[in-house]
């Protein structure tokens, strides 16, 4: 790729829509899941639903990390945050989640706690070095993207001698959230959702590569074309998969051939897997407990895992009753579905995950306008 702009360009973006109305077969419907937050922003920011059929539907899904973290984590890092008087560490997106007792790491940060805001985990890193004697936490989030940083700064940590760095691990996988949505009575059973196929992550497949996906084409007979964030890249995809539909071929194909591999980055991998094992099972917002989706920080660096240094315990909580992130992140419902979107839940006041990342749905779609479109989508 020599310049952004020749993914956005306008011309080839009609060029792209007039081929997927001609080769979508007008007698029948697509539905695709964008899994990536990524997509969803692409999507929403540069119009790609108008410049499509009626009868291909693009569905959100899960893959916001923000979105996805469960109150329960967050209630964990304010604890540590609030009761144990450590210097915590988070990007900037997981302050303003809303948590129970009315709280969020931001106002757990006005009530006195020492939370920083940090660009990456070496930030962290260095924090512990300039104030050792302070216990500095890394709340560390994010899909299979953001895990080899964490470990490289545990590893350095361990080089170091540190013994006042800790990590508060929140790391999950793509593939089984994907696996999670196939199995859901939604999908498999009631087929309140249907899916056609999946635009794979970008980012993600950077690093895993598009091998993982090939069981989801061969067992779930689900065809996975991995895309750019890009429009035309998001656009091109549709196309891929609506093509894959038509001949009834059920394939991972790899639209971000400029980025991604089938065997992926594979330093990175080892990396993850010298210094994380999977978690028997996991929490997930809107999909519940999750079995081996997530990391959690092996024995042989367990003096960093925050979750043995300090005395924590994990709780399930109940999202807010008139919120419906849970049901827009695994794609039973559309954000203007929400009574509460767009009128007491705004990026300014979210009262939902889905609203506070800038990669969620909700958030998507009011901050590029979408909103307005409910009118005309309802009537």
């Amino acid at each position: 790729m020599k310049y952004v702009d020749e993914f956005r360009d306008g011309a080839l973006a009609q060029n792209l829509a007039a081929s997927i109305a001609a080769e979508a077969d007008a007698d029948r419907s697509y539905s695709f899941m964008e899994f990536c937050g990524g997509h969803t922003h692409a999507i929403s920011r540069y119009g790609v639903a108008d410049l499509l059929p009626a009868n291909v539907r693009m569905i959100h899904g899960p893959g916001c990390p923000v979105c996805v973290l469960p109150i329960g984590r967050v209630d964990m890092a304010i604890e540590l945050a609030l009761a144990h008087g450590v210097i915590l560490c988070t990007y900037a997106d997981t302050v303003r989640i809303p948590a129970s007792d009315n709280l969020s790491l931001l106002k757990a940060k006005a009530r006195g706690a020492d939370i920083r805001m940090i660009y990456s985990a070496a930030d962290a890193l260095a924090l512990a070095q300039q104030q050792p004697d302070k216990q500095v936490v890394f709340f560390a989030i994010g899909f299979e993207t953001t895990t080899p940083p964490t470990a490289v700064v545990i590893k350095q940590a361990q080089a170091l001698g540190l013994k006042n760095f800790s990590v508060l691990c929140c790391h999950v996988l793509t593939p089984s959230a994907i696996a999670n949505i196939l199995e859901s009575p939604e999908v498999r059973q009631y087929g309140t959702v249907p899916l056609d196929g999946f635009i794979g992550p970008a980012h993600v497949s950077t690093v895993i590569g598009s091998r993982p996906y090939e069981f989801f084409a061969e067992e779930y007979r689900k065809p996975v074309v991995i895309a750019g964030f890009e429009p035309l890249d998001v656009m091109q995809a549709i196309l891929m998969l609506v093509r894959q539909v038509n001949q009834g071929r059920c394939e991972v194909e790899n639209e971000f051939s400029r980025a991604v591999n089938r065997d992926g980055n594979l330093k990175a991998q080892n990396l993850v897997a010298e210094v994380f094992e999977l978690r028997r099972e996991f929490e997930w917002r809107g999909l519940g407990l999750v079995p081996y989706s997530a990391l959690r920080i092996r024995d042989g660096f367990a003096e960093f895992d925050a979750e043995k240094r300090f005395p924590l315990g994990y709780r399930t909580v109940a999202d807010n009753k008139a919120c419906e992130c849970g049901a827009i992140l695994r794609g039973v419902k559309r954000p203007w579905d929400c009574k509460l979107f767009g009128t007491v839940c705004t990026p300014e006041t979210p009262m939902g995950s889905c609203m506070v990342s800038s990669e969620g749905a909700c958030a998507a779609h009011y901050t590029y306008g979408r909103f307005k479109d409910i009118a005309v989508v309802s009537a």
